[in-house]
């Protein structure tokens, strides 16, 4: 594997959520792995677990770590034959390739703008540096995709399915703020790779790219998706059509311990409480909310481990 920018770059899902299960007993068991290897993570927005979990998954490998917030060193020019003379001191084409010496393998974390959707679906910043890097590229967060979370995702799934095909439904839920599609995209992605009985489901006017969506079933009664459901994901995105707005902030969305019933509750955090899910179902053993950030560890190493074997 010579990049991770989507779940696509995975050879296969099933075999790297096995491996990342198999990693869970012995962790630093590929230590020499990453020895005088040096892992760099540039930031363009912010980050607690893909930061400490990434980072973790690295040194358990054996890699150094720098990182660098990058909107807090510089501001980057990313597009071509511009007159450099305002804000932005340094192009990306420079700034990948000496990046590239310092580092074996580059893992790079940038939101969308949610107001310009094609320059956003484009993934421009991601792919400057895929283009202009000498190095292998992590995606740790990008517009339109968030594949490390995807992968703990189903690993999660994996570890506390209770039958071989079990019903996973993602349902939106209202937020006061506009979010990306990145983590929706990327968990449809990889559910549609696995064996399981999958189902979307959100208020009319909230569907999402069609390309990412395909034959999935989506479901716009709420609690007619959720009947019989093994793992609820729950997760905010704004509209897609009308891009970047909120055109909804309709509350009975709010995921309840009345509606979740006896499935499993995950989310890829932060979470608002009593916004996106009430009280009762984020500290109940139903959710499993702690048991997905702590797999963000064990997606990152396997899809690190695979670069560095890949030499």
């Amino acid at each position: 594997m010579n990049n991770y920018i989507n779940i696509k770059d995975l050879p296969s899902v099933e075999l790297a959520v096995q491996e990342a299960i198999s990693l869970k007993s012995d962790p630093n068991k590929y230590r020499s792995l990453g020895t005088h290897k040096t892992l760099v993570m540039l930031f363009f927005n912010a980050s607690l677990r893909t930061r400490l979990s990434t980072e973790k998954a690295a040194k358990q490998l054996g890699m150094d770590v720098i990182v660098l917030n990058v909107t807090d060193a510089w501001q980057l020019e990313f597009d071509s034959g511009v007159i450099m003379n305002l804000d932005k001191s340094e192009h990306v084409k420079e700034a990948a390739q000496v990046i590239s010496q310092y580092a074996d393998i580059l893992a790079v974390r940038a939101f969308p703008s949610l107001k310009d959707k094609e320059k956003d679906l484009s993934e421009w910043i991601i792919t400057s540096f895929v283009n202009y890097a000498t190095v292998p590229i992590v995606n740790m967060e990008s517009a339109t995709g968030h594949p490390l979370q995807a992968l703990a995702d189903a690993i999660t799934i994996e570890e506390l399915k209770t039958k071989s095909k079990p019903k996973v439904v993602l349902s939106w839920a209202p937020h006061p703020k506009a979010l990306p599609h990145a983590v929706a995209n990327s968990f449809i992605e990889i559910m549609q790779t696995i064996d399981v009985d999958f189902t979307i489901t959100h208020p009319e006017g909230y569907e999402l790219h069609p390309d990412i969506v395909k034959d999935t079933s989506v479901v716009y009664d709420q609690e007619a998706a959720l009947k019989d459901a093994d793992f609820v994901y729950v997760k905010n995105w704004s509209n897609y059509k009308d891009y970047g707005k909120i055109t909804s902030e309709d509350s009975s969305w709010m995921m309840t311990q009345k509606k979740l019933k006896t499935a499993k509750f995950m989310h890829c955090l932060p979470v608002r409480r009593n916004v996106v899910v009430e009280d009762a179902v984020i500290d109940s053993e139903q959710s499993i909310v702690i048991a997905q950030s702590n797999n963000r560890t064990y997606a990152a190493q396997v899809v690190l481990k695979k670069i560095l074997e890949n030499g």
